[in-house]
């Protein structure tokens, strides 16, 4: 199974950005993007690729959705024993 995961541009320096995901800053190559990419963008990335540019709206959505994933397998975790 593939993930993608948004996060946020803190600076572009010609095709590779530098993107906080979570707490976490990795570098980000930018040449599957056709469009224009600024600090403060959000993009969904993709093992080092940013897949497309999203809205902060749809990165946050997202990553709530991520953080109800991880906390509903806490719980299924601790109902089971494991």
């Amino acid at each position: 199974m593939c993930l993608a995961i948004p996060g946020e541009v803190l600076s572009v320096e010609e095709e590779v950005a530098s993107v906080e995901v979570g707490s976490v800053e990795q570098e980000v190559r930018l040449d599957t993007l056709t469009e224009e990419v600024k600090e403060g963008d959000y993009l969904l990335v993709h093992t080092g690729f940013a897949i497309q540019k999203l809205s902060q709206e749809e990165a946050e959505e997202t990553l709530s959705l991520f953080d109800e994933l991880i906390e509903t397998e806490k719980e299924l975790e601790e109902e089971s024993g494991v």
